[in-house]
């Protein structure tokens, strides 16, 4: 599995391409600003790409932008963002096509080896994975928001299908049958409006709503 990294900071990179490599993946291209990551897209078409949200010149949000647009140029490049903290709004753009194959990740997560190499590769096979502290902080929301009409217990299954988890998955870390987690899903997706004849994945609606309110 080809990977491409955007990565400025030297040590991180190059830990990064260790840790990658052992797993069996192969870093075709580690670039350290958006043009080259553009670049290394175009030349090597990964089979997954990752992202700092910040990048030179302005360390602000060059990277979060090209890889955006790297999506934009092919469409459904699985990226997996890394970010040092919590920056709600990348997280919601990120996802906002709709296409699957996306993660946003914390930076100290890449430490929890097997949690990170799963979400590479679940970004990889079209999955969307979210930080669980990036969860928590967009669990929050107006009086307005539909999100606001979910149970305690619904919307902690929605968080979970945020980070990309299957219902085994989810029936295991809730301590409920799979068949308690299907019902509750089929309730999300009815107070979210999300009706079987919605063009798109219910699922991936069902995120994207959850990420985009403010």
């Amino acid at each position: 599995m080809r990977v491409v990294i955007a990565e400025d900071n030297v040590l991180l990179a190059g830990g990064l391409k260790l840790l990658l490599t052992a797993a069996g993946f192969h870093v075709a291209a580690v670039t350290e600003d958006a043009p080259g990551f553009a670049a290394a897209v175009a030349e090597h078409r990964p089979d997954v790409t990752i992202v700092d949200v910040r990048l030179p010149p302005t360390f602000r949000d060059e990277g979060i932008h090209a890889a955006i647009h790297a999506r934009r140029r092919h469409p459904g490049l699985p990226v997996l963002v890394l970010s040092q903290y919590v920056e709600q709004q990348y997280a919601g753009e990120l996802v906002s096509d709709g296409r699957g194959g996306v993660g946003y990740l914390l930076k100290d997560r890449v430490g929890r080896v097997s949690e990170f190499i799963d979400a590479l590769r679940r970004v990889a096979a079209g999955g969307t994975v979210m930080d669980p502290e990036v969860i928590g902080q967009l669990l929050t929301r107006p009086a307005h928001d539909p999100i606001a009409a979910l149970t305690p217990r619904e919307r902690e299954v929605l968080a979970l299908m945020a980070e990309g988890q299957d219902n085994a998955t989810l029936a295991a870390r809730l301590v409920i049958t799979e068949n308690a987690v299907h019902k509750h899903i089929g309730n999300i997706f009815a107070k979210l409006g999300l009706s079987p004849a919605d063009s798109g994945h219910r699922r991936v609606l069902a995120v994207l709503t959850y990420l985009s309110r403010r």
